[in-house]
Order: C-alpha cells, then structure tokens, then sequence
C-alpha cells in the first residue's frame, strides 16, 4: 500500500532526528515517487530560545530513565578528587535503592511499633531507648524507692479519695432513688399480706412485643404481587383471604384484621387502619390548621421542668409503677396496700390532691382497714383528718391505733382526755391506752384510774407498779401482794416491795423478801438497779442471797473480785461494796481481799470507811505490813501524827523486825520536824535489822541535815557490810561532788564499779563527771566498756547518744542511735529520743515506725504526745497524753508534762485536775521527777511542789 503524506513526513523527522542531509539535493532527500518534499522548519526559527535550554541537569537527572535507560559513569565525571562538603551525586544510584515501595518500607521500620503485643511494662515498647540495657542492682533499688513512693503518696490519698467517693454516691443517691427505695415500706408490709390476699391477685397481661408473643408459626408472611394480578385477571372481587388456607394450602394465619365470625383478613380495613394511624402520627407534629409546628421552641424547656417530678426520680419508672398499681387497684379493689401504695406514689410524685382522693376512695373500698384510716388521716389536713378518725371510729371500735391517733389530733389537754376515756369504754383491756390516759392525770386521779386499770389489765407489771408508787405504804404493800398474786413469776414486784420496806425503814423485812423471792424465783441480777435507785440496803440483801449461787467454792475467791471490778466499772458502788462485805465474811484471812477492799476504799470511798475497814484488816491479818502502812499514811494525811504513831507502834508490835515498818517511822519524824526521833530511830533500826536500805536512809538523814561528816562516816559503815549495794556509792561520790571533790568522787564511782558491774547509773554518773570537768574522751571511753560489759542496755545507748548531742556532735549521735536500734529494737526510750533527733519533717514518719515496734510503751506515747503538741494539735496532744498516763501512772515525766501542756492550753479545772491524778498516784519513775524529788534540797516537798518544778525544767525544745 502506498505511503500518504502522513507516512512521508514520518520518515523526513526521523531521518531529521537521526543526523542525515533533510534538504532536497542531499541524499535520500529525493523522493521515489517523484513527489515534492516539503522543508520541515527548524524549532529555533522565527521562536524565542527556551530558558531552559543550555542549563546543567538538574541534580540526580539520567537523561532516558524514563524511557529505560540506565546509563553509566567514567572517570570524566567523578573526577581526581572531591571535597567533603560537596553534596553526593546520587545519579548513578543502583535503581534498586530508589524505589518507591523500599522507601515506604523503610519509613515503616523507622516508626516505632506501638502494637499491645509488642508492650511491656517495665520497658515499655520495644524500640525504647534502654530496652536493650542490662538491667542492674542499682536500677532494682532505684525501682523499689520509686513504688515505695508511689505507694506512699496513694496511702495519704487514699482516705480523702474514699471519702469524696462515698460523699459523690451519698449524693447521686440522693438525687435519683431506685424505685425500690421509694417502695421499701410498701415491701416491708407485704409479711403481712395473707396467703388469701396473695391467692387472689390477678395474673398480669403480656407485656412483651408482638413479635415475641407472636410463636414462629404465627408470623405474617406478606403476599406476593402475583396474587394479587391473577385475582384481577379473574374478575375476582374478594377482598380477603381465609387465614385458615392461606397461600398454596399453607397454614397461614394473620394476627390481625381478622373479621368477627367469618375468620376472613378484611384488606379494606387494613388500609383504613393504616391512613389513620397515619394522620394520627402526622397530627402530633404539626397543626392541621397552618401546618406549622405546634412545638413553643421558647417555652419547650420550661414545658421539659415541668414535667419533672419534684422527688428526682425516673418518670419511665413513675409511669410504669402508676399503671402497675391502678392494675392491681382494678382487679383486686379490697386491697389495702395497693390503695395505700397508689397515694404514697402519688404523694411523693407532688400530687398531693390526687393522692388524698385516692386514699379517701381506698377508705370506701376497704373500710376495715386499720392501715388505711390512719393513712388517710395522715394525708388529710387537720380538720378533715379528724372527719376521717370519726368516721373510722364508727367502722372499727376496737382499734386502740385509732383512738391513740384522734387523741394526737386533739390539741386541748381536755380534748384528749375525753377522747382517751371514750376508748377506754370500748377497750378496756389494752394497756396502752390505760398508759396513755393515765400520764395526763393529775396524782389523785391518777391513782383513781389505776386502781381501775389493773382491775381491767391484772397482768400488766407496770401498772401495778404504777399504782404502788402513788399509794401510801400500807396501801402500797397491799397493792404489791395483790400483785404478786396475780403475777407470781415477776421479779420487779419482789424487789420494789423490798425497796418499799427500806425506804420505810423497816429494813428486817428486806432480808425476808428476797429470801422469799430467791426461793421463788431463783438467782436474780437486779442489784445494780436497786444501787442506782438509792436501796442500799436491797442491794446489799440481793448481792448476799444471790453471790453464792452457781460457783464453785475453789472459785469463789476469783469470781467474786471479778464482780467487784465490774460493778465498779458500772458505777454499782454498793455492789462493789456488798461484794467486797461479803467476801471478807467468808475470806477473813486473806491478805489479797482486805488489800482490794482498802484499795477500793481509799479511791471511792471516805477516810472513815477506808480507816474502819484497815482497823478490821490489821486485827485480821496482823503480818500484812501494807496495811498497817495504810492506815498510818491516812491518819498522817489527816494531820493525825500521834495516832499515825500509834499505829505503827502496834505494827512493830506485831513485826518486830520489819524494815518497812522502821522506815515508815523515819519518814513520819523527819517529815514532821522530829530528826532527833528520826536519828534515835534510825540508830535503833541499825542495832536490831541492820539492812541495806536502813543505813541508806541513815545517810540520806544526815546529808539532807548538811551533816556532811557524820554521812561520811555512816556511808564508810554501810559500804563494810554491803559493798555490793550500788545506791551507797552513789551516794557517796554525789556527796564528794558536792563538796567538789572531784577526784574522790571519780574514785568512789571506781570503786563502786569493781564491785557493782551491772549498776547502770553508776556507769553513767562516772561519765557525766568526765562531761563536766571537761574530759569527753574519756566520757565516751567510759559509756563504751559500759556497752561492753552490759550488751543490750538501752540506757548506756541513750546515754552516749545525748553526750555526742551535748558535744554538738549530731551526725556522730545519729549514727549511735542507729546502731542503738539495731541492737535494742524494742526500747521505749530509745525510740522516743529518735524521733526528735530527726528534723521537723521525718518525725512524724519516725513516730509512726516507734509506735510499730512499741505500741504500749509509756515513753514512746509521751513523746507522741510531744509530737502532736509541737504540732499545735492540741486536742490529739491532749488525748495522747491522757493514755500516756493511764497506761503508766508511776511515770513522773509524763506527769509533769500533762502538767506543763495543760499550763499552756487548758483551763484552770484541767490543770487540778492533772494536778490531783498526779497527787493520787504518786509516781516515783522517771528521769527528771527523779532528779527533783531525790535532790537533797527538795526532800520535804510534797508532789504537787516536785510537779510544778519538774513541769518548769521542761523547755519546748522538741
């Protein structure tokens, strides 16, 4: 086929392209065809130059990469050498590394993979910074202070996190009760419906949907159109169908447009059912009228509150349970509580009117209902509620709930009366009623109406009580017989006929009538009401016709001081007291219960009692030297000295040779200015019981007196017979301190040490001499064979820990009282001077792990106490110290501190109160009452003054 003009021009451009001759004369310029060759225009004629033409290749060019070209490089074009900041030339990159899916691919592997899988909870995902690390002891530590913490500030939390939670559920359950809340009191008179009632409440319709009361052979299965053509077709006029036959013999029954009688689906009526439902719908949005919308936008929230019932509850919830309810009313209308449930719904729903009619309805319905008249009496208004009592009078007489009800109504005092006494004509039997009546009486009447109630109620307790109480004895007594008749098996006549004998003094009587009621009756435990009620003389026949009952003899002993206790931790004294009578009747030589009798005396007793009690005692038990004691110290503390002699000349009478006796004696002449009697006591003491304590007591005499040489050489005396005895050379080397005999003190301590190596305080009085003459080395020297010899001593520790303290040396005393709490970790005072050793912040922290290892301990309370003071905390301070002082009484320090805080913040009844406990107690332990109360210049002071002055060397330094 021969070439078109197309085909020519075709092969003039590519041999154009290809470099060859494009003119006429040059070769392959002719044409075979001898046609004329028409000249192709070179681009560069009659145009304007490109400005792109002459340009470098842009950076990474390949001239036909898009074509298939790939290129290559020579020496050319890389060149000798090349400086290091020049830019790459990535032209001749392999192709495989330019592509654009291995881009992707490396940008995916870039990213860091944030699957759940790829998670893990230490070290997070797996491209973290430090996955790869080894995991060392160091970061284990370092993650164990951090959940410490972390547990620590959730602990401190944790308590207002509850609280807020509990306060926000408080108020959400405020706000929107559950429905069963609302019908809690309905549901707690369901017990009383009877099985009758529940018999006869009507079962409840289907509430389910039509497709799950519909069974699966009963579903509508629609027509096809095909049907319906061939019926058309036919000239078939039917408009309905037997559901019997359905479509192709098949049972298919329709639920609905069913026609009465023919059981045929009327089509027709199916339509019509279906436009109205539809302009039904279409009516409820929009206005027939206008067509615009019969919604107010602006009043539509407000329309929206109101219909928000005032109790906050669910109006779905509402709605069902006032339907629930008017089904139950419909089908069983002679139910009280359904009637009663309806205006309580209503009532709480705001629709107080509503629920009055209902209620008034109810009372028609079911006019036999006691619960129904007083709730409808309830729910109407004054007037009309008294209507409603009336009326509900007349359908039940009998009903005393009503006539309390009417006589609540009544405002007039003589309105309720009247009311009361119409009730009691109609039901003379109910106590309540006669109770009623009878508190609104005057006396006399009073009386009238009881000697006619317990006509009409013989078997009521408390009218006859009642009656008792407002006759005269002889009436009373006849009263509590006829009662006792009537009602033979109740303790409460028995005991008030033997409170009414006492309170008329015939006390004989009293024995008699509990021993009849103890036969009768058998053990009774009402001895602490006749104590409270002021019968001592009862209480005492109950306590002593009934101690004896069901105990074993080997027991008795223990019971009965276990009942004591108890009585007088009820307030029950006279029991207490009865008990203690008792058991020193049949225990008169027991030591152990004259002590718990005088005891109980001397704290809730008189001085009378408690001396006439002792006089008894000390006839009983002539060797018990406490009780003579006691009863010297009660007659010194009435100022009585020549009877306080007396008695202890008898006492050694009876104890020849007794050293508490000899130095009770001391005490009462050198503390009544008699030291002459003193001395020749003292001397005596010495020739007939020579004892430690007694040539202690020698020497104590004549330092005090400032007989410095007449102590020394008793002290000499004393250390020949007992040179094991510690108080003596510590004594000695105060004395030589005093007189600032340094060296002779250092020696006396010595030597004391040689023959007392377990004597902690002259270990530590060796080592304050040290402190004070300058020598620190030395004192430390001396605390640190003191820890040698004595492991495991919590005073040596304290001891050195307050001389690194004293010394300013508080990194030293740190590291002491850590090794200190090693070794004794279960030392008080060890604990209590470590939590103020650590600064402001980690006390409370250091309180709380004391408090862990010592619980009950007196010193770590007290410095709790201290804490909380520091703290300004003064009701907690306050409380702490109370326990302190409980737990531990002979505790001085804590006294005087109790003392000191109440100084500051309490009142003038509290710091007495402080100062009388202190006084009842007498404590004798602690660092500095010690100090204070064995100083030689405070030795005649009494506890109140050594309070005041321990309470003043205190210094708010914690």
């Amino acid at each position: 086929m021969a070439s078109g003009p197309g085909k020519q021009g075709s092969k003039v451009v590519s041999r154009s392209a290809a470099g060859g001759s494009g003119g006429p004369g040059g070769p392959g310029g002719g044409n075979p065809g001898g046609a004329p060759v028409v000249p192709l225009a070179s681009p560069l004629m009659g145009k304007k130059k490109k400005p792109f033409l002459g340009m470098p290749a842009p950076l990474g060019y390949v001239p036909g990469l898009g074509r298939g070209a790939t290129g290559f490089t020579t020496r050319s074009d890389i060149g000798p050498a090349r400086d290091a900041n020049d830019p790459v030339d990535d032209r001749h990159a392999p192709p495989g590394k330019r592509t654009v899916g291995d881009q992707m691919k490396k940008n995916e592997e870039d990213e860091e993979d944030l699957n759940d899988t790829n998670y893990d909870e230490f070290n997070g995902y797996a491209g973290s910074l430090f996955s790869s690390g080894p995991y060392e002891k160091d970061d284990e530590e370092a993650d164990a202070i951090y959940a410490a913490l972390d547990k620590r500030m959730d602990e401190r939390r944790k308590e207002r996190r509850e609280l807020r939670e509990k306060d926000e559920i408080e108020k959400y359950r405020m706000e929107r009760p559950k429905i069963q809340q609302q019908f809690s009191d309905l549901k707690r008179k369901l017990a009383e419906v009877s099985e009758d009632d529940w018999l006869s409440i009507p079962e409840v319709g289907d509430a389910r949907n039509k497709r799950q009361r519909n069974p699966r052979h009963e579903k509508l299965t629609p027509m096809p159109d095909s049907f319906f053509s061939k019926h058309l077709q036919s000239g078939d006029k039917n408009t309905s169908v037997d559901p019997l036959k359905g479509l192709g013999g098949l049972n298919t029954p329709y639920p609905g447009g069913v026609t009465p009688g023919t059981g045929e689906l009327d089509m027709r009526k199916i339509g019509q059912a279906r436009n109205t439902l539809m302009d039904m719908r279409l009516s409820q949005v929009s206005d027939s009228v206008s067509g615009q919308t019969v919604v107010d936008p602006k009043g539509y929230l407000t329309d929206l509150n109101s219909m928000i019932p005032t109790h906050g509850g669910d109006i779905s919830d509402i709605k069902k349970a006032r339907l629930l309810l008017k089904s139950v009313r419909e089908t069983n209308p002679h139910h009280p509580p359904a009637w009663i449930a309806s205006a309580r719904l209503e009532e709480v729903t705001g629709k107080l009117q509503v629920a009055r009619n209902l209620i008034i309805k109810g009372t028609e319905m079911c006019p036999k209902s006691e619960d129904m008249w007083l709730e409808a009496a309830r729910l109407q208004p004054g007037d009309t509620a008294k209507a409603v009592v009336a009326q509900a009078v007349r359908h039940l007489p009998g009903s005393v709930r009503i006539y309390i009800r009417a006589a609540e109504l009544e405002t007039d005092v003589r309105a309720k009366k009247r009311v009361l006494r119409k009730a009691l004509e109609n039901v003379s039997k109910s106590v309540r009623l006669w109770k009623t009546a009878v508190e609104l009486e005057d006396p006399e009447d009073a009386r009238i109406m009881l000697s006619r109630a317990v006509e009409c109620c013989p078997t009521s307790v408390e009218l006859w009580l009642a009656l008792a109480r407002l006759e005269t004895y002889e009436n009373a007594r006849r009263v509590l017989n006829k009662a006792r008749e009537n009602i033979p098996t109740d303790r409460h006549i028995w005991i008030t006929a033997a409170k009414l004998e006492e309170a008329n003094g015939n006390t004989q009587m009293v024995e008699k009538i509990i021993d009849r009621a103890i036969t009768s009756l058998g053990a009774n435990g009402d001895a602490e009401e006749c104590d409270k009620a002021g019968s001592v003389a009862t209480c005492q026949a109950v306590i002593r016709a009934v101690i004896g009952i069901a105990i074993e003899e080997e027991d008795c002993k223990h019971t009965w001081m276990e009942d004591s206790e108890s009585c007088v931790s009820h307030g029950a004294l006279e029991c207490a007291r009865a008990i203690y009578a008792h058991a020193l009747q049949v225990f008169p030589s027991k030591k152990s219960v004259w002590l718990r009798a005088a005891y109980f005396e001397k704290n809730h007793g008189t001085r009378e009692s408690l001396e006439a009690l002792l006089q008894r005692a000390v006839a009983h038990c002539p060797k018990a030297e406490v009780l003579w004691l006691m009863g010297a110290k009660s007659k010194w503390l009435a100022n009585d000295v020549p009877a306080a002699r007396s008695i202890l000349a008898l006492a050694f009478q009876a104890n020849p040779n007794s050293e508490e006796i000899w130095l009770a004696a001391v005490k009462l002449e050198s503390e009544n200015n008699e030291y002459e009697r003193a001395r020749r006591l003292l001397a005596k003491a010495r020739s007939s019981a020579p004892t430690a304590r007694v040539f202690m007591k020698s020497v104590k005499l004549e330092w005090v007196l400032g007989n410095i040489e007449a102590a020394h050489e008793l002290c000499a005396e004393a250390l020949r017979h007992y040179e094991d005895f510690p108080k003596l050379w510590m004594m000695k080397g105060q004395i030589e301190e005093q007189s600032e005999n340094m060296d002779k003190a250092r020696d006396a301590y010595n030597q004391g040490l040689k023959k007392c190596l377990h004597a902690m305080s002259l270990w530590v009085l060796l080592s304050r001499l040290e402190e004070r003459v300058g020598q620190l080395t030395r004192a430390r020297a001396i605390l640190e064979k003191a820890r040698l010899k004595n492991p495991q001593t919590p005073e040596l520790w304290l001891e050195s820990v307050r001389l690194e303290f004293r010394a300013g040396l508080k990194n030293i005393s740190h590291t002491l009282m850590a090794k200190a709490l090693q070794e004794c970790p279960n030392s008080g005072i060890l604990w209590a001077e470590a939590v103020f050793l650590e600064a402001r912040p980690q006390r409370k922290t250091k309180s709380v792990d004391a408090l862990k290892k010592c619980e009950h301990d007196p010193h770590v309370l007290l410095a709790v106490a201290k804490l909380f003071w520091s703290e300004r905390k003064i009701t907690k301070a306050r409380e702490w110290f109370l326990r302190t002082v409980k737990i531990e009484p002979d505790l001085g320090d804590a006294w005087a501190l109790f003392y000191k805080f109440e100084l500051q913040h309490g009142t003038e009844e509290q710091q007495e109160e402080v100062r009388k406990r202190c006084e009842n107690a007498e404590p004798r332990h602690g660092e500095l009452w010690c100090a204070e109360s064995k100083h030689v210049l405070n030795w005649q002071k009494k506890i109140g003054e050594i309070l005041s002055q321990v309470a003043g060397k205190f210094k708010n330094t914690f």
